[in-house]
């Protein structure tokens, strides 16, 4: 027994994945299965019917649609951000910082009014648009913008301590052998920065994809137009409509489920391939 003690790596290994499993099945495994379990007891038509309605499948694209392109915004723009928190220094700089967090703290009810009054026809912007022709308020545009605020603080604090961790003198090698500094950012930065830049992309893509309280006010809700997937599961709770609501559930958590299983795979192979090259 002394002997096997001695060979333990990590003490307390067995209590602490005992806890670790039994924490993890309460929080999230019991609550997923109980999703599945509850749209087994539908018959395949009555799945069918629940989930492949012309209603459903619009609230798929626009939801999936609109949380992939925000999730892509804001890896350029959350990238931008943090390099110039990180690199530069001027006035306001921490008061910038701070704002990022912003989306974080304000609750998303107050966020969707706060963009819906700001958008609007009427409002700051949307009486700029207007004339544009550009309307944002009560249209997917609107929803588009909502997923955008709400998820861009997670690619931003997933790159800058990645970028406040690169050394500058990597750049500075690259100069001198000739490169300018768009050469020097996708040979040098770029590649140390995919990782957890595709992190981020993927924290973004997961909050928007479930994202409810500040797109429900700006988007309006129109059927077939501008009404997301969380909205018809609120709609079919209301009603009673348990196993519906279930088996649309369902399809979203295996539709991200697969989206994020990708992304981590592209992550895994992007470390891969920057280790091999360092």
């Amino acid at each position: 027994m002394a002997i096997a003690a001695r060979k333990r790596i990590l003490p307390g290994f067995g209590l602490s994945l005992g806890f670790t499993l039994v924490y993890l099945s309460l929080i999230v495994l019991i609550p997923l299965s109980a999703v599945f379990f509850k749209t087994a007891t539908m018959s395949w038509s009555g799945f069918w019917s629940a989930v492949a309605a012309p209603r459903v499948v619009a609230s798929y694209k626009l939801t999936f649609g609109a949380a992939l392109l925000a999730a892509a915004i804001n890896a350029v723009f959350g990238l931008v951000l943090a390099w110039g928190l990180t690199r530069y220094s001027f006035p306001g700089r921490k008061v910038v910082d701070a704002l990022i967090d912003l989306p974080f703290a304000l609750p998303t009810a107050v966020a969707g009014i706060a963009l819906t009054a700001i958008y609007a026809n009427n409002g700051w912007i949307g009486r700029l648009l207007e004339p544009l022709g550009i309307k944002v308020a009560f249209t997917p545009l609107g929803v588009l913008v909502a997923l955008t605020f709400i998820g861009l603080p997670f690619v931003v604090r997933t790159v800058q301590p990645v970028l406040e961790d690169l050394e500058t003198e990597f750049e500075e090698a690259a100069a001198s052998l000739g490169a300018n500094r768009w050469q020097a950012f996708q040979r040098v930065v770029l590649p140390a920065l995919s990782p957890a830049l595709l992190t981020g992309f993927a924290l973004a893509f997961a909050r928007a994809v479930g994202e409810y309280g500040s797109v429900i006010f700006i988007a309006g809700n129109i059927p077939m137009v501008s009404e997301i997937t969380p909205l018809i599961i609120i709609t079919k709770l209301e009603q009673f409509d348990y196993r519906g609501a279930t088996a649309v559930a369902s399809v979203m958590l295996v539709f991200s489920f697969v989206l994020l299983l990708i992304v981590n795979g592209l992550q895994a192979w992007t470390s891969r391939r920057t280790g091999r090259a360092a």
